[in-house]
């Protein structure tokens, strides 16, 4: 066990109130608490915005009109001007040696006791020319030698005030001051060998410098070591998190090599009638590989639009069946169920399992569909095929967590859309597994999501996971081109084009943000309203379509699908056959108009989000977004997804009217590419990482100072050192501070799972 560091904890800060300190009375720590500033630790990590550069002393004959500079000199003279209504003018000469200098102060009459002649003042301001003479207006200034002089000759620290609060960046700098100087030194997690290794500055230097640098240098050498520290301590927890899983789990090594003679992959793959991409081989041989594997798989699979993960997640469930096992994929609507359900039926077809109840001990392979819809006949058949095991694939939507749905012997799990379910529907199906038989046992998991992630956010958000990536399309997939429709020109092309298309025998789908205009609910087909995903637009919260701010605007409201189906039937497409679709409409209307639309008895579909994930009509080559602004960069690219899924070019018109600066930076980047990674990192670059943490959010531990985009290289290095560290020391047990600021940041719960497991 190595000894433990010397110095200041963070949990010794974290316990200490703010109100310790000398100049934080009862009405400023209220002030400060309203800040979220409670303890010692809050106020220390409430860092600086911004710095003022005061460094830069310049002589009064160099001075350049419009420069901000440091003036320090000789005060000569002091006069004071009275005006009406209470006003007055505080006229103040300087000299420094190389030339005089006026300094004006409006309204602040108390100026002339400050600044007595012969008195030497430091002045930080902007410098104007006022009658041909040199001029500062209000400076900031300091009598030099004075106790108090803190802000000019230095960098000054600009802090996140409060006005409501009544908390000055000024006043939080002087808290800071004394928590600093208190504290003394820091305990540091990393030794110096460490720290020599990574190229990084003790914990102590860090925190000194952040708040009270000597040089813009020290900040940078600062902020990269307590950016590393909020990157290490997730990745901390990501890889003990991971290798407690594995510690606790009971895995299952299926039978990847056909050794029972049952060659589901192999015949399964050799009938598809298109050669699989360099990709998708690379991630199968990945996920045969960790099925091989007496332990659990846990890896995410990320794929662009139209990349082929279908294939994927059945090659992963048949790798399952083929041993004797059940294999299970949920996803989060009816639609991309009933979807996944005929693309299984379709590719499957032809496949046998052995069954030594049938007449020549083999049967076909039975797909099952369970969602909220399955008649109660169909159902209670079904749950009786799922524990005698003649079931051996389950499609479905959160009906398959329910407590009646039992599984003979589940052996993998694929969550397909992984984003739209939580941390406890993913366990509850896993845990399917873990019931079944006498000798229960953890299925593996696959999770995948079209909605890409950056690497380093998937690293951060996902790290307990294994991670692959399909970044090829398939031959024959054309991708669409994206037109911006913000005025009636191009907005007239998206209909024409629509029209033409199908005259050449094509469809069209239209999306719209509401079901009804006027609605600000959202669609109820099991989908999150748009927006509230990791990566999707900011402007939707609270379980509202749209934010308030929307809501209240000026400009029109947005169109819902019933109203533009009504539109579009009397208007542009007219003579078209123009379907509807909605969460809303019964189950069994919204099952008759999607399978008219595949089978091409539908023209155009008008729709919601609810076919944003999983539709594939190949024969549909235009889509029009309404009110592309209201949707995220995420969202857009999927909807754009649902079109060019075949060999015939397609379009995604995006319509707008007057978008807001940040909506023409999303616009503009969809019309620039079709690369759904290129995208998720322009999404990052716009919205920060904010929502991207949600997901993984337990505790305190925000990035406030990590940025996944700036700091890449410091994810590489927290990832790989955290990696070092629980290696050596699973527990953590030799290591009793950084246990103690895991429980600080990643919340006690989770860190007391950690630690005993």
């Amino acid at each position: 066990m190595s000894p433990t560091p010397s110095g200041r904890k963070l949990g010794q800060l974290e316990k200490l109130p703010v109100s310790e300190l000398r100049w934080v009375g009862n009405r400023k720590r209220g002030a400060l608490e309203s800040m979220g500033i409670y303890s010692v630790l809050d106020l220390l990590t409430h860092y600086p915005r911004r710095y003022a550069d005061r460094t830069n002393a310049v002589a009064i004959d160099a001075l350049v009109p419009g420069a901000i500079g440091v003036v320090s000199a000789t005060v000569q003279r002091v006069s004071l001007r009275r005006l009406r209504g209470h006003r007055s003018i505080v006229e103040v000469v300087v000299d420094d040696g190389t030339g005089e200098m006026r300094v004006t102060f409006f309204n602040q009459p108390w100026r002339t006791k400050q600044l007595v002649a012969g008195r030497e003042v430091a002045l930080f301001g902007k410098v104007d020319v006022y009658r041909s003479a040199m001029q500062m207006a209000n400076p900031v200034v300091e009598i030099i030698g004075s106790a108090q002089a803190r802000q000019t000759r230095r960098i000054v620290p600009i802090y996140a005030q409060s006005g409501r609060a009544g908390i000055s960046s000024i006043e939080l700098a002087r808290y800071v001051t004394e928590a600093l100087a208190r504290a003394g030194e820091f305990a540091d997690p990393l030794d110096e060998p460490r720290r020599a290794a990574t190229g990084l500055v003790s914990r102590t230097e860090a925190f000194h410098a952040i708040h009270e640098p000597e040089t813009m240098a020290e900040t940078v050498a600062a902020r990269r070591r307590l950016a590393f520290d909020e990157l290490f301590r997730i990745q901390v927890a990501l890889v003990m998190r991971k290798r407690a899983a594995a510690a606790d789990a009971r895995g299952i090594s299926h039978d990847v090599d056909a050794r029972s003679g049952v060659r589901l992959v192999e015949d399964f793959l050799a009938a598809l009638p298109f050669a699989l991409t360099a990709a998708q081989s690379r991630v199968i041989g990945e996920i045969r590989h960790d099925l091989a594997s007496p332990e659990p798989m846990h890896r995410l699979l990320q794929g662009d639009v139209g990349a082929g993960k279908t294939v994927v997640a059945l090659a992963t469930l048949l790798y399952a069946v083929q041993g004797g096992f059940q294999g299970a994929l949920m996803v989060p609507t009816e639609v991309l169920a009933e979807q996944h359900h005929l693309a299984a039926q379709a590719m499957l077809r032809g496949l046998e399992v052995p069954d030594p109840r049938r007449l020549g001990g083999r049967r076909p392979i039975a797909i099952e569909l369970l969602t909220s819809r399955t008649p109660d006949s169909a159902r209670a058949r079904l749950h009786e095929s799922l524990r005698r095991g003649t079931a051996d694939i389950l499609i479905g939507t959160h009906a398959l967590i329910t407590e009646e749905v039992g599984f003979a012997s589940l052996g993998a799990v694929v969550i397909d859309e992984q984003h739209r379910f939580g941390v406890d529907q993913r366990a509850a199906l896993r845990e399917k597994g873990s019931a079944a038989g006498a000798e229960g046992h953890d299925p593996d998991l696959l999770v995948m999501t079209a909605t890409p992630i950056p690497r380093t956010a998937a690293m951060t958000v996902y790290g307990d996971l294994d991670y692959s990536v399909l970044d090829e399309l398939p031959p024959g997939r054309t991708p669409a081109t994206t037109r911006w429709a913000v005025d009636d020109t191009v907005e007239a092309e998206a209909w024409s084009r629509v029209r033409a298309e199908v005259a050449a025998g094509h469809q069209a789908f239209v999306v719209c943000p509401l079901v009804t205009a006027g609605s600000d609910t959202v669609d109820d087909d099991g989908l999150a309203a748009p927006g509230t995903d990791e990566f999707a637009d900011a402007d939707f919260d609270d379980g509202r379509l749209f934010g308030a701010e929307i809501l209240n605007s000026e400009r029109r409201p947005p169109r819902g699908a019933v109203d533009e189906q009504a539109r579009l039937l009397a208007g542009e497409l007219r003579g078209l056959r123009v379907g509807l679709l909605h969460g809303q409409l019964r189950p069994a209307d919204k099952e008759s108009v999607m399978a008219a639309f595949r089978r091409g008895s539908l023209d155009v579909l008008v729709a919601t989000t609810v076919i944003e994930v999983g539709v594939d009509v190949p024969a549909a080559t235009v889509m029009v977004v309404e009110d592309a602004d209201r949707f995220g960069i995420a969202q857009l690219h999927q909807l754009r997804g649902r079109v060019g899924r075949g060999a015939d070019p397609a379009w995604c018109y995006l319509v707008t009217g007057d978008v807001t600066d940040e909506a023409a930076k999303r616009l503009e980047a969809l019309v620039e590419s079709n690369d759904g990674f290129y995208l998720a990192e322009i999404d990052l670059e716009l919205r920060g990482e904010g929502t991207v943490l949600g997901a993984r959010q337990k505790g305190r531990s925000d990035l406030k100072l990590a940025s996944l985009r700036r700091d890449r290289d410091l994810v590489d290095l927290a990832r790989d050192l955290a990696g070092d560290v629980v290696a050596a020391d699973p527990t953590l047990a030799g290591n009793p501070l950084l246990a103690d600021e895991l429980r600080i940041f990643v919340g006690d719960d989770e860190a007391e799972y950690l630690l005993r497991s």
